[in-house]
């Protein structure tokens, strides 16, 4: 592999005029896309343009292939047991929502218990109010300490027979945590649902772009993410869920394509994993991902995540060195998974985004889809800086060095 500035040159948008020595640090919400994915997307509309899976011509063939393609790759990339367990859909929020329409609407039971983390995006935690509500279940909360850490004795504490459904996220999005889901997942299955098991889904939206990811030595029942975290398209994500889970599963939408005959009063469904797809699918989309995954596979992950702990530390040490600079999370930068949250004392964190977007430098603020965690650590809001493997040193020193005017600007120094 060579060096992260190799890379740079993939990126249009850093060469484009509008966008010119934008200093890009809002990677946790969404990344930049490679030419690689731009010209597999428009390949896709240029030469294999059809309604896959209905059309036996052979550019709806092309168009099939081309989707159940990328759906392999996937599968290999998340080292799924068989293609048949990844289902497309939206984006992450729409992965977990189908877990808890489907999976948990007909399996929680009244005085079950469902499991999250105080820190969850509130994609994967108002689904499970919304179950906890219907079905007359509990939500129980893992707490974390000042060091961000879930301990070992707070998950054997709150995961227990009661516990049907366990719902975490494996990164944090604004500590960069990195949780330890497979222990936990280990736990559940073992004492969760009275002994046999509570189902474990997995929130994967900021780890699968930064760490390698295998959902079965991960232990996870259901492993949501979106493409466009990781270099690929906006609008289309990815579910994967064990076999014999989907298998036992209602639709989560119903129409065309999710079935396999139709009569006035009845329908039978499609196999796996057609079943979850209703309407016409998202292929060219589905294909940019599966080039989001060669290329990032291709770079490499143990690169990306060596990059990652790299530039936050850069940042994180120069951070520290600020007055009235609060940094948000554990002390090692090594955990942070590129993911850099913090505060400054009398200015707020709208107002440090807007000031530094004068410099053009792209940041996060606000309360990060997790209020429940904002309300833990007593603050309204943050500032959050988040790397990936395009982004520099020379970057990092120039944000360290504009983050340390802010106050001045602000005239409060």
């Amino acid at each position: 592999m060579g060096t992260t500035n190799e890379y740079r040159k993939d990126f249009p948008l850093f060469d484009s005029q509008e966008n010119k020595g934008i200093l890009y640090f809002d990677n946790a919400a969404t990344t930049q896309r490679p030419r690689q994915v731009i010209d597999a997307v428009r390949t896709f509309y240029e030469t294999a343009n059809a309604n896959p899976l209905r059309g036996l011509y052979a550019l709806s063939v092309r168009a099939t292939d081309s989707y159940e393609a990328a759906r392999h790759t996937v599968a290999r990339f998340l080292h799924a047991a068989e293609d048949a367990e990844i289902i497309f859909t939206r984006n992450t929020t729409e992965s977990l929502n189908l877990v808890a329409y489907s999976w948990a609407m007909a399996n929680v039971q009244e005085g079950d218990e469902i499991v999250v983390s105080c820190m969850e995006h509130h994609s994967n935690l108002l689904p499970w109010q919304m179950v906890c509500r219907a079905k007359g279940a509990k939500l129980v909360f893992l707490e974390c300490g000042d060091d961000a850490v879930i301990t070992r004795e707070e998950y054997e504490s709150k995961i227990g027979a009661r516990t049907r459904l366990v719902a975490i996220m494996q990164v944090s999005n604004v500590f960069g945590i990195t949780n330890p889901v497979k222990e936990i997942a280990a736990h559940a299955h073992a004492v969760g649902n009275g002994g046999k098991g509570a189902v474990v889904v997995v929130d994967g939206a900021q780890s699968t772009p930064h760490v390698k990811v295998d959902v079965q030595a991960l232990g996870a029942d259901f492993f949501a993410f979106s493409a466009h975290k990781l270099c690929g398209p906006m609008g289309i994500g990815v579910l994967y869920g064990r076999k014999s889970l989907l298998q036992d599963m209602p639709p989560f939408l119903s129409g065309g394509e999710m079935i396999e005959y139709v009569t006035r009063e009845s329908a039978t469904y499609a196999e796996l994993p057609h079943k979850f797809e209703a309407g016409t699918v998202n292929a060219a989309d589905a294909v940019g991902l599966a080039a989001a995954i060669d290329y990032i596979t291709q770079v490499g992950l143990d690169t990306i995540e060596q990059n990652d702990n790299r530039l936050a530390s850069l940042v994180i040490s120069g951070l520290r060195r600020i007055p009235h600079l609060h940094i948000i999370g554990n002390e090692d930068a090594a955990r942070h998974c590129g993911i850099i949250t913090f505060t400054i004392d009398g200015v707020h964190p709208h107002d440090i985004a807007t000031v530094l977007d004068s410099e053009h430098i792209a940041i996060r603020a606000g309360h990060h889809c997790a209020q429940p965690l904002m309300q833990k650590l007593g603050v309204g809001s943050t500032a959050r800086a988040s790397v990936y493997f395009y982004n520099t040193e020379e970057e990092a020193e120039r944000f360290v060095e504009k983050v340390s005017r802010v106050r001045g600007w602000m005239g409060l120094d």
